[in-house]
């Protein structure tokens, strides 16, 4: 990151995503048996759920925790990014037989599939196209378009393997915010990000250098409250080496930016408009 430079690193990407649970055991069984992911640790009121090569999930256990508010804002839903058409199609199977689908689009740089957890935690799996496929503007943000993606031909392409690749990541986290303009303000002006798609002044799509969005954010709701109840903890955002992410916790706390240290863990944790936390940690 040069000197002055106020924007992410390009090669900044979700880390893992931490949810509150009345449940753990059947949320466990969920992401395990339905979506595919490997228990990668296990304690008393925690479980972390990914690949070998990566955790992607915090399941914390919080059995008095109320059920989400419809107005309180938080996780629109976490979306993991398979590598290939294929392990999405092993996956939509699984879906198939074990759960139900909300819905499945293809937004033309991807093609993705809907689904809400025991819990009412929005999830998406998705796969992406090629970038030189991806529809771009005229200024260079692209463009993300809903049509009907054709489910059954993804399915036929399944591999037949079980679980999900050691190359699945976290692609892209989408929240539920209560005033766009502010959230723009934390996200892109104070952390860093670049918009790379505005959607009817409803929504946000936000990305470190130019993939087609690591976050996304909307009104369409209107959720005023901040979160209170189960849900989301806190999502982190990966920077890409120890220099990079010394530079950027510098410049927010120049910036007079609220800063934490974790209560676990390491890297540093603040807070957005509607009180969601974000953690950035070196990768």
């Amino acid at each position: 990151m040069n000197d002055g430079d106020t924007h992410l690193p390009a090669d900044t990407s979700p880390g893992r995503v931490a949810l509150a649970v009345s449940d753990l055991d059947r949320q466990v069984e969920f992401y395990r048996d339905v979506v595919g992911l490997d228990v990668t640790a296990r304690g008393d009121d925690n479980v972390t759920l990914g690949t070998p090569a990566e955790p992607l999930l915090e399941l914390q256990a919080a059995p008095d925790a109320s059920e989400r508010g419809q107005t309180e804002t938080g996780l629109y839903h976490v979306a993991l990014l398979f590598p290939s058409r294929g392990a999405l199609g092993d996956v939509l199977r699984r879906v198939r037989e074990r759960w139900r689908l909300t819905g499945a689009s293809d937004h033309g740089v991807s093609e993705a599939l809907y689904l809400t957890d025991p819990e009412g935690n929005g999830v998406e799996l998705y796969r992406d196209r090629p970038r030189a496929d991806w529809p771009v503007t005229d200024d260079g943000r692209v463009r993300m378009g809903v049509d009907q993606l054709d489910i059954d031909a993804i399915t036929d392409l399944a591999c037949g393997k079980a679980g999900i690749p050691d190359e699945t990541t976290v692609g892209h986290v989408h929240l539920e915010v209560s005033d766009l303009a502010a959230a723009e303000r934390f996200y892109v002006d104070t952390l860093g990000l670049t918009v790379r798609q505005r959607y009817a002044d409803a929504a946000l799509f936000l990305a470190a250098g130019d993939y087609h969005h690591h976050l996304g954010l909307n009104t369409w709701n209107n959720r005023r409250d901040p979160p209170a109840g189960r849900g989301l903890r806190w999502f982190e955002l990966l920077l890409p080496d120890d220099s990079s992410f010394d530079a950027v916790e510098s410049r927010l706390r120049g910036g007079d930016v609220a800063v934490r240290r974790p209560d676990e863990g390491d890297g540093i944790e603040l807070t957005d408009p509607d009180g969601i936390a974000l953690r950035l940690r070196p990768r």
